[in-house]
């Protein structure tokens, strides 16, 4: 089980989705938590690093938590997303090891990893996703 920590930031029917180099699928920005971290340490941390903006502390709320096949992974290796959103300051700005950055509508759904297509799902449902 790989545990990984999600930002789902949603903004005009899209959400907001991430590259990294040498990856053919978009991922909800976030990763997996180092050490002994929480998850808002995570989230924190790991959107400093890929987005190069900071997460509001004070504005996260659990959207919920996701889990599917692990993209790329031998079959079997599942990873289970827990997913916040939260509001920021900066623009959203591809860092570290990331290419590209976009803003992916459910037409997309095909471009993201297994466990994102869940979430694409679950946010169509809830009408926060075109």
């Amino acid at each position: 089980m790989i545990d990984k920590v999600a930002w789902v930031r949603l903004e005009g029917g899209k959400v907001l989705s991430t590259r990294s180099r040498g990856k053919e699928v978009f991922y909800l920005p976030g990763g997996k938590r180092e050490g002994g971290e929480s998850d808002l340490e995570t989230l924190v941390r790991e959107i400093r690093e890929e987005l190069a903006v900071e997460i509001l502390p004070g504005s996260v709320e659990r959207l919920g938590v996701w889990e599917a096949q692990a993209h790329g992974q031998s079959a079997g290796v599942t990873v289970r997303m827990s997913c916040y959103t939260a509001d920021h300051r900066g623009t959203p700005t591809a860092s570290s090891e990331i290419a590209e950055v976009d803003w992916l509508s459910y037409a997309d759904r095909e471009r993201v990893a297994p466990v994102d297509q869940l979430i694409f799902d679950d946010l169509r449902a809830m009408g926060r996703l075109d």
